[in-house]
């Protein structure tokens, strides 16, 4: 099954071409990447924009993981996607699937939705 980062992988490369944005992890990566007489900003998590990129960026990878959201929706159903979250977080092996509810915030998932789908895969397990 697809992840949220098949259906958005593409669009963001696209974009960070566009606003001329990258990732470095250090003085050594940013001076590789930087271009003479930009202004440049920190936008977390390593990734670099030039000043006057940022807004377009920002507001591009927000329009890009609402619709990577919608579509992994439609192709996979809430279901699915509730389940796969509860493996890839290892729930069903600590035993909790807090984890799970809150990569599924931007969803609009519930705690509920997931304890559901929790107690009818893993059934052996009270669920609280």
């Amino acid at each position: 099954m697809k992840t949220l980062s098949n259906y958005t992988e593409q669009a963001l490369t696209e974009i960070f071409d566009e606003t001329g944005a990258f990732f470095a992890f250090g003085d050594d990566q940013f001076a590789e990447k930087k271009k003479e007489g930009v202004t440049y900003r920190g936008m977390g998590g390593g990734l670099i924009c030039p000043l006057e990129n940022c807004l377009t960026l920002f507001e591009g990878i927000e329009e890009i993981h609402a619709a990577g959201i919608a579509k992994d929706i439609k192709e996979n159903g809430i279901r699915a996607i509730i389940e796969r979250e509860l493996y890839n977080h290892e729930c069903f092996y600590i035993s909790d699937y807090s984890d799970a509810v809150d990569a599924l915030k931007d969803y609009k998932i519930t705690k509920e939705q997931v304890k559901k789908v929790y107690a009818e895969v893993y059934p052996t397990v009270d669920c609280w």
